[in-house]
């Protein structure tokens, strides 16, 4: 490392330092003794010992314990009419299955057998995102893989986030895969501070503390889970950038997403991912020279919408948790004098929704959380599957 970086490294670790001190008394920031087991021989074992284990680590955030297990645990849906195939699906950082809670059943309907995993240190308590390593994701995600590939005639793999880096890398080694669905794809962090994370890890535990009362997912930050985001996208980006990848590919992603850098997603999705028959959506309203994207304006201002999130694309706008006046509201930190502390107070038509940071200070503001056009880009994947698949 040289030495301005070495200085840089330093500058920011006692920054975070200062602003991140241990809270030992909560045991959401306490880590488990190990990482939940994720190699078991079958998807039945995997489900049940997962089951068993996050019943037994999670800090629950409120007293419906099986709502909060429903939401965060693995899942699998089998289709009625099976196609002979099957589709596995991977959550992002600090997320949880529950990502996949709208989408999942779309995909089922088109006769997949659909599969959702939970990264190892998810679904339990935020500290236990300081116990895994890449190798970990890495591997849950090749080994169930390999499991739905014994049950099925072919596989495709979904990813959410830093899930899409590590089925983009998994697909890149292993030809049989049928091809990617890839949402909000983190290939790259917006935040150029990003890259310190390995280094700031050494030294500090958490990137951001905040109050869990989030049941679908952390809102905290171990350190160590976004060294291992970063590690991840490092990977994805050296496969990206060194060989074109010609498996079909579908995309959703937000111009203005807050937590990756869009335009380098898709910049690289047009450039490297040959695939004619290729589907990108474009929340924004800037529009892409590439045939193969279809662009959503998101200036809705009828609908008080401002901008699309990183977590929008994958929910509908009937999501109980995420819809407009949905259990759990997203709030910008900074609000108009007069605002209650917590803006799920005002009533949902009174809330401008945008990406963090976007719209005008002058408004009550909250994170968009929900899809309005979840329908028609579902209609757009389907097509987009049996095209491939018919």
């Amino acid at each position: 490392m040289h030495r301005h970086e070495k200085s840089v490294v330093i500058t920011t670790i006692a920054l975070l330092l200062s602003a991140c001190a241990s809270d030992p008394e909560n045991p959401q920031f306490v880590e488990s003794e190990s990482l939940q087991p994720y190699m078991q021989a079958n998807y039945d074992t995997y489900l049940s010992e997962t089951q068993a284990w996050v019943e037994k680590h999670r800090v629950f955030i409120g007293d419906n314990h099986q709502k909060e297990l429903d939401a965060v645990l693995p899942f699998e849906i089998k289709p009625e009419n099976p196609n002979g195939k099957g589709i596995l699906l991977v959550h992002g950082l600090g997320d949880s299955p529950y990502s996949y809670t709208d989408i999942a059943p779309n995909l089922a309907k088109q006769g997949y057998l659909v599969r959702v995993i939970l990264l190892p240190g998810h679904g339990t308590r935020a500290a236990d995102l300081g116990l895994p390593e890449l190798k970990d994701w890495q591997g849950v995600v090749k080994h169930h893989y390999e499991l739905l590939s014994k049950k099925v005639d072919s596989v495709w793999l979904g990813g959410f986030s830093t899930g899409a880096n590590l089925v983009t890398e998994l697909a890149y080694q292993t030809p049989e895969v049928e091809g990617l669905l890839l949402f909000s794809p983190a290939f790259m962090p917006r935040d150029s501070m990003a890259k310190l994370s390995p280094y700031a890890n050494w030294f500090v535990d958490w990137a951001g503390k905040d109050e869990e009362d989030n049941y679908t997912r952390y809102n905290s930050l171990h350190m160590n889970g976004a060294a291992v985001y970063y590690r991840s996208s490092q990977v994805a980006r050296d496969y990206i950038e060194d060989a074109k990848f010609e498996k079909p590919t579908f995309v959703m992603l937000s111009e203005k997403d807050e937590t990756i850098d869009s335009q380098y997603a898709a910049s690289q999705l047009s450039e490297q991912f040959t695939n004619q028959d290729n589907v990108m959506i474009w929340y924004g309203d800037n529009a892409l020279a590439d045939s193969r994207i279809t662009k959503f304006k998101m200036d809705l201002p009828e609908e008080q919408i401002v901008s699309a999130s990183h977590i929008s694309v994958m929910y509908s706008p009937d999501n109980p948790v995420y819809k407009r006046d949905g259990e759990v509201r997203l709030c910008f930190r900074d609000q108009p004098e007069g605002t209650p502390e917590d803006c799920s107070e005002v009533d949902a038509n009174q809330v401008w929704f945008a990406a963090w940071g976007d719209g005008d200070e002058n408004t009550v503001r909250a994170r968009t959380s929900f899809n309005p056009y979840f329908e028609q880009s579902m209609q757009m994947l389907d097509e987009f599957l049996k095209k491939q698949d018919g």
